[in-house]
């Protein structure tokens, strides 16, 4: 298969080459979490994501890691809450820049957690990272892959784990609901989606191929050994998330004013 990597705009360049081809299952696309996230930080969106596009299916989740530099004085999140809260404002963190998965799950943690946090943007997450681990920034988001090697090497120190359950890569690391903020949850997900044009019988053959993919053992232990877990759905559950999840980044994205600048 053929691949057409249109980055730009958050992805949304990409997506939208996507929901103006023809609908005949020749041309589909992948993006994460975003395409919920993206909508609520443009304010002009080139394409309807509902209208537009047609789910195809969920291909696999998973986790970002709260992380601090090894000296910061914080021994768990109960404690990063409570400084924050006495200082507010007086913390920082790093992120991958404005609209990245590193930024909305550390901005969904300060709106549950009732904190306030310095949002400190990098161009891309490897240089967030780092100033993570010196010290310059005081707290991140990355991904699992990227930050357990020095979870590991005792230059980062994990403070929870973003989605519902922990992770067989950090298992002594609590999820963030389980250290003290019990409603917060954030997974990066990937989906494959259509032209919304295209025929429901050729969506219905897609995502059979794709769960059939999504099946398989060396699949899953490919995914796992990079942090991922495998999450076949049929296209009705896809879509059930997506929409859920436009209505959660809305109102967040809105009520905290973060925009893609």
């Amino acid at each position: 298969m053929p691949t057409l990597n249109k980055g730009g705009a958050g992805g949304n360049l990409g997506v939208d080459f996507v929901a103006k081809s023809a609908g005949d299952g020749y041309t589909i696309g992948l993006q994460t979490v975003s395409l919920a996230i993206n909508p609520g930080l443009t304010p002009k969106m080139p394409y309807d994501t509902l209208k537009d596009l047609a789910p195809i299916g969920m291909i696999a989740s998973s986790q970002h890691v709260l992380v601090t530099g090894a000296n910061f004085p914080a021994k768990d999140l109960a404690e990063l809450v409570k400084m924050a809260k006495a200082k507010p404002g007086s913390l920082s963190y790093g992120s991958a820049g404005p609209g990245s998965t590193f930024h909305m799950s550390a901005e969904l943690l300060k709106a549950v957690a009732g904190i306030s946090v310095l949002h400190i943007p990098y161009r891309g997450g490897g240089p967030a990272l780092i100033d993570t681990i010196s010290g310059q920034v005081d707290m991140s988001f990355p991904v699992l892959a990227a930050a357990v090697p020095h979870i590991q090497a005792g230059k980062l120190k994990a403070l929870g784990v973003t989605g519902t359950k922990r992770s067989p890569l950090l298992p002594n690391v609590p999820t963030i609901a389980e250290a003290g903020v019990p409603k917060y949850s954030f997974e990066t997900w990937f989906m494959l989606f259509a032209p919304a044009s295209t025929p429901k019988p050729i969506i219905d053959k897609l995502n059979a191929g794709l769960r059939q993919v999504l099946e398989s053992p060396a699949v899953k232990e490919r995914m796992a050994k990079d942090g991922f877990e495998a999450t076949p759905s049929t296209p009705a559950e896809a879509r059930v998330r997506l929409e859920k999840e436009l209505l959660m980044w809305a109102k967040l994205t809105k009520e905290r004013g973060i925009t893609a600048e």
